[in-house]
């Protein structure tokens, strides 16, 4: 068995896309997952599987829809796709709540960033498929806008740390 985080879109968020986390949590158990957690609500699950992860995740995917009746993005790793997130994190030395990652299916093509225009004060670096986002006056405050943002999901690093604790207490 694996364990893996699975980041939902639009969860939750500005009342969109509303799902009680006992339903989200009732709906992976349905779908052959095992040791199923949440996390605030926002759609941040955390449990294990026999597949693999593209299965899982389509089966997360399709569950989602029928419940919701529209396409939701879920974005899954592994825990120790989770822990490198961390140590990789290129802002160290700032107030976690200040850093967003953006989790993304595939790494953006490298002229995305290139490209961008930063408005303010943010800073903005690509992992592998993560974009950790700086936002030093707040995401609220941030005129920055991020086309690719659309196609993955953002958490703050210490939402990251307690899903990266959940996931080892469940190995």
């Amino acid at each position: 068995m694996a364990s893996f985080v699975a980041l939902l879109r639009a969860i939750n968020v500005g009342g969109t896309g509303m799902l009680a986390m006992s339903d989200l949590r009732e709906l992976c158990d349905s779908a052959g997952f095992r040791q199923v957690r949440t996390y605030i609500q926002s759609g941040n699950i955390v449990f294990t599987s026999s597949l693999d992860e593209s299965k899982v995740k389509g089966k997360l995917e399709r569950a989602l829809a029928a419940k919701l009746g529209k396409p939701v993005g879920v974005q899954l790793r592994s825990g120790a796709e989770l822990e490198a997130v961390l140590r990789d994190n290129p802002f160290v030395a700032v107030a976690p709540n200040r850093v967003i990652v953006l989790f993304l299916d595939q790494a953006l093509p490298k002229k995305a960033l290139v490209e961008l225009n930063i408005p303010g004060r943010e800073e903005v670096i690509q992992r592998g498929r993560e974009v950790y986002i700086h936002y030093p006056d707040g995401q609220g405050n941030s005129k920055l806008k991020l086309s690719f943002a659309k196609d993955g999901t953002g958490r703050n690093l210490n939402t990251i740390a307690k899903l990266a604790t959940m996931v080892r207490e469940l190995e």
